[in-house]
């Protein structure tokens, strides 16, 4: 009976070392934030060229119009010459375009 006793004593007297010396129990992580203000724009994409954008997208417009004949010609049998190019071009075009103004 007394080990258990002195047992007791000592295992409180190190716990109460324990907390005097700041050891505590961790604490919670933060909670994350609920609220969905937009992010800010980096200046960067702020300097946009409208008229690049413009152009680009209208060439983008006038490409993707031709392309319904080029189509028709291949289901003939037919491959235009720069159908192919044409396709690559629309990529390249629409990835700048989507680059330049998503955030």
């Amino acid at each position: 009976m007394k080990r258990a006793g002195l047992l007791a004593c000592v295992l409180v007297l190190c716990s109460s070392l324990a907390l005097a010396q700041g050891r505590a129990w961790p604490k919670p992580p933060a909670p994350a934030e609920t609220t969905s203000a937009p992010k800010p724009v980096p200046d960067s994409k702020i300097r946009v060229d409208t008229v690049q954008l413009q152009r680009e997208a209208r060439e983008l417009s006038d490409l993707a119009s031709s392309l319904p004949s080029d189509i028709e010609r291949v289901n003939h049998g037919l491959l235009p010459k720069d159908t192919i190019d044409k396709l690559k071009r629309i990529e390249k075009l629409s990835k700048h375009l989507r680059g330049e103004i998503s955030p």
